[in-house]
């Protein structure tokens, strides 16, 4: 298997672990930003083992790596708390399918990130999955917390198409599970002050959810992602990540009894549609 292969398996290896990681919302009753800081707590954890062992340097080459990377910790924090937002305030499905205008803001950022050229058929394909996101919408009123969640959902894409590319930006100079750690770290600190705001009660059962969601639906999931983007493109690895809702809604159905309304299927098949049709594209090319 060549590079290229490897990677794209990597990608759809991460997307699938990132699309059951929208269910822990609906086990776990505490608020959005105190699952994002469980979660990276103990991904944080997991990740430095990981780079214990496998004797990986930490160290940065210069301050301004430092402050790009301290940027894109601050990016993931809003990411995934917008994220976890939008599934507490509407559904699983919703909220994945509504994460997955990604590809939309991808298309119209990559090029000016670097400088490679907007093609006709990326902007099609992009056009397309916002045509299947206004089915996914019930209702464009405010007040409907179902609009609200799908509202966050948007947010939660655009801030990741803005953390993936700069992910491919950095992972030409570091490796996936380093941008990784110091991504968790620095989330961690820019939301460790809430806790004491909030000052939740976690029962066991969520600790022990929150260590799951941390280990293998973060710190694997995050570093296959970020390592699969050497090679591949990132706004290809945008339109695979919108596999996620097809994960996640199968797993809701059968986990939370959350059944998918018609308007639903239909924007989210549209959606897949240009996923399959991205992929067999990208690897027709190779």
């Amino acid at each position: 298997m060549d590079n290229k292969n490897l990677s794209l398996l990597q990608l759809h290896a991460a997307v699938f672990l990132f699309g059951i990681s929208g269910l822990f919302t609906k086990f776990i009753v505490q608020s959005s930003i105190i699952i994002v800081l469980g979660r990276v707590f103990f991904s944080s954890i997991f990740l430095l083992i990981g780079i214990y062992i496998s004797k990986e340097s930490l160290k940065l080459k210069n301050k301004k790596d430092l402050l790009g990377i301290f940027f894109m910790g601050a990016v993931l924090a809003i990411h995934w708390c917008t994220f976890f937002q939008g599934i507490k305030l509407s559904t699983v499905a919703i909220g994945l399918l509504t994460f997955s205008t990604f590809p939309i803001f991808v298309t119209f950022m990559e090029p000016f990130f670097f400088h490679e050229k907007l093609r006709k058929k990326d902007i099609c394909l992009a056009f397309m999955t916002f045509i299947g996101i206004l089915f996914v919408i019930p209702d464009f009123q405010v007040e409907n917390k179902m609009t609200m969640g799908a509202i966050f959902g948007i947010i939660s894409s655009f801030s990741y198409a803005v953390l993936s590319l700069l992910n491919r930006k950095y992972v030409k100079k570091y490796k996936g599970v380093i941008i990784a750690f110091y991504e968790q770290v620095i989330s961690f600190i820019i939301l460790l002050p809430f806790f004491f705001i909030i000052k939740p009660v976690i029962s066991e059962k969520e600790l022990l959810l929150l260590l799951l969601l941390g280990t293998v639906f973060t710190g694997i999931a995050h570093t296959l992602f970020i390592s699969s983007l050497k090679n591949v493109k990132t706004q290809t690895a945008g339109i695979i990540s919108s596999l996620e809702p097809l994960y996640g809604i199968v797993f809701s159905i059968f986990l939370l009894n959350e059944f998918p309304s018609i308007k639903e299927i239909i924007g989210g098949t549209i959606i897949l549609g240009t996923v399959f049709y991205s992929t067999m594209k990208n690897l027709k090319n190779k």
